[in-house]
């Protein structure tokens, strides 16, 4: 049996160096920075044996309605309110706080299981930070540290309760939830990416059907990647949420590098990567260094064109829209290209079916007696260039890998003009249909055994 246990408490107390610890990997962004955490979080963690989903939250804090700190707040009671258990996190060399009273007392009305942890408990007045710590009302302390790995087994001792099943907030939809938590390995792992504030975060939300990401005005909301499950016409993805990317020169604080971190990582671990652009002001220079960091990693890409309610003239921006991508991302002919609204959800569902033809293409495999017909033609076509005073030959086509389709081209020499490359890519993508996917072909000088070299 498992269960979900949320983790809260006012910034800066340790609560996602706990989730960390908990889930075994540096998942959660951690700064001494207070307010670094934003979104919610959903990690599966281990714990002595005890198997659970564990949620990190942002630091509770009191702060004016409609503010971005109130709106993280409500983030985080959501989480509260979906957990089976609240571990509540204090610091210990600070004590209890007028800030862990109000959010004890939020607790408290919740009138759900919780748990009082005491991080930070390596120094000598932890006992101070103890006795105090009765006085939130949420029974006995587990005193702990995240980052040392120390109370790890006290904690477990606390929670474990929950995953025998006895507190009694166990029902069949939580046992069918529960079964639900690990990604199938077939789920499609796509990033949404762009610079700050296209959208990211309002079209995921859009496409679940609810206000699981934080989103508003300010540009930067989103700072750690942050992966959702969905289920689209049968096909399971993992959908993740990005930090808004923008020129490296502008890049200087420590968290929003950081971020940028987690932007890559998201990147270099995803299948297919939706660019999402602003039609109002589409492909500028960073979203075209965007791309381009997408097709060097060798992932699928959409181009989400975000505000397309704002457009007035449509056919034309598209049309400047598909010329600037020919223009500065040759590369990778064909990049499908969706315009959306993430706000009114006009088109997402062709957004979703698009990312799964950009998988498929992505996925291909071409036989090699079907590659070596095209090869054929194409050398017929196009007789490659003379090098040094000598003719190229081009003996011989494989497939090596797929995703992304990536070719083995045999000649009787390696130095083969970009240009005639080129046209043998451009060739090999419009015989096959492979729109819009990074293509790899190297060169190798090895001689095919079955060709004659005349």
């Amino acid at each position: 049996m498992t269960f979900t246990a949320a983790i809260i408490g006012r910034p800066n107390v340790g609560k996602s160096t706990l989730y960390n610890r908990l889930t075994g990997k540096r998942h959660a962004l951690v700064d001494d920075q207070p307010g670094v955490t934003r979104d919610r979080r959903y990690g599966q963690a281990s714990l002595g044996g005890l198997e659970f989903r564990v949620i990190d939250t942002a630091g509770l804090e009191e702060a004016p309605e409609g503010s971005l700190q109130a709106r993280m707040t409500d983030q985080t009671k959501s989480a509260v309110d979906e957990a089976d258990v609240t571990m509540l996190v204090i610091d210990g060399r600070a004590g209890v706080t007028p800030m862990d009273k109000h959010f004890a007392a939020l607790v408290r009305h919740k009138k759900k299981p919780a748990i009082l942890v005491i991080n930070k408990a390596e120094g000598r007045k932890i006992s101070t930070a103890i006795a105090e710590s009765y006085s939130l009302g949420l029974g006995e302390p587990v005193a702990i540290s995240a980052e040392h790995g120390e109370g790890l087994a006290d904690l477990y001792e606390a929670l474990a309760p929950f995953g025998k099943g006895e507190c009694g907030v166990w029902s069949v939809e939580c046992e069918e939830e529960a079964s639900t938590l690990h990604t199938p390995h077939s789920a499609l792992q796509l990033a949404i990416v762009g610079r700050p504030n296209v959208g990211k975060s309002t079209l995921i939300n859009k496409i679940l059907g609810s206000e699981r990401l934080l989103t508003g005005p300010e540009a930067g909301i989103t700072r750690d990647a942050i992966a959702v499950d969905y289920l689209f016409e049968g096909k399971a993805f993992k959908l993740i949420d990005t930090a808004g990317m923008r020129r490296k020169a502008n890049v200087i604080a420590k968290v929003e590098k950081l971020a940028v971190g987690e932007t890559l990582h998201a990147i270099q671990f995803a299948q297919v990567a939706i660019l999402v652009i602003d039609a109002t002001m589409p492909l500028e220079k960073q979203d075209n260094s965007i791309a381009a960091m997408i097709e060097q990693e060798g992932r699928a890409i959409v181009l989400a064109v975000n505000k397309w309610d704002s457009v007035e003239d449509k056919p034309n921006a598209l049309k400047d829209i598909d010329e600037r991508l020919e223009m500065v991302m040759p590369q990778v002919k064909g990049i499908p290209v969706v315009p959306i609204s993430a706000a009114t959800g006009f088109n997402l569902q062709k957004l979703l079916k698009t990312c799964l033809r950009a998988h498929e293409v992505w996925s291909r495999q071409i036989g090699t007696g079907e590659l070596n017909r095209w090869l054929e033609h194409a050398v017929e076509k196009h007789t490659p260039p003379l090098v040094k005073g000598r003719r190229i030959k081009i003996r011989y086509m494989t497939q090596k890998s797929a995703r992304p389709p990536t070719f083995l081209l045999f000649s009787n020499s390696s130095d083969i003009p970009d240009h005639y490359l080129r046209y043998l890519l451009n060739s090999l993508r419009e015989a096959f249909d492979l729109p819009g996917t990074p293509i790899r072909i190297k060169i190798r000088k090895n001689k095919n055994p079955y060709a004659e070299d005349n």
